[in-house]
């Protein structure tokens, strides 16, 4: 009994000051949405894109969980279609990369403007906010092509008022050494410049999330 009357007075102290310590926010739930650029075509999970950048987000203090959402070969058509189940509810902000199929088939950027424009409308519609990933055309589709296909990122970024990254292959397009032999895909290596690149911008983008 006396040791009871003794240790109690402490138990107490030491509940209450557990009660009032803040509980540690959970980290942000993110989702990229995206073709095989954002699937890691070619690499092992851990070296895809979101989780590298995941990885290299907590590193300067902004903890995230970035869902990978990319399915290798799709267009923005595909992404569109997919939309509802591959972004869930509870999803705090997308990160969207799509539209380099659409080009490297020569479709028309008429279309991938406007199945952008669908997929940032219906995010809008769920609050859901969205950091654009630009793409640039192949010069090789000739000139008019080209215009027609770069102008949709920043015009639908300004369209609905979302942050643009102006293109997401920044740093390796056309870097042998970073490429796959197929010249399109990253290596592992190549995402580590994406993600160096990257990182700063996405951090800004999470920390200014509601």
């Amino acid at each position: 009994m006396v040791r009871l009357r003794i240790y109690a007075p402490i138990v107490a102290i030491l509940t209450l000051l557990v009660s009032n310590f803040p509980a540690r926010a959970e980290p942000a739930h993110l989702v990229a949405l995206g073709d095989s650029l954002t699937a890691g075509l070619g690499l092992e999970a851990q070296d895809a894109y979101p989780a590298k950048l995941q990885a290299a987000l907590g590193k300067v203090g902004v903890e995230v969980v970035i869902d990978n959402a990319g399915v290798s070969g799709d267009t923005t058509d595909g992404g569109l279609a997919r939309l509802d189940w591959s972004v869930p509810d509870g999803t705090k902000a997308v990160l969207l990369e799509l539209g380099a199929n659409d080009m490297l088939r020569g479709m028309d950027p008429v279309q991938a403007r406007a199945n952008l424009d669908e997929i940032l409308a219906r995010l809008k519609k769920r609050n859901i906010p969205v950091l654009l990933m630009g793409m640039r055309a192949a010069p090789n589709l000739g000139a008019d092509y080209q215009k027609a296909f770069d102008a949709i990122y920043p015009d639908l970024a300004a369209k609905y008022q979302v942050p643009l990254y102006p293109f997401f292959l920044d740093g390796v397009a056309g870097t042998p050494k970073l490429n796959q032999p197929d010249g399109m895909h990253p290596t592992a290596a190549g995402v580590d410049v994406m993600v160096e690149k990257l990182t700063p911008v996405v951090a800004e983008f999470v920390k200014g999330l509601k």
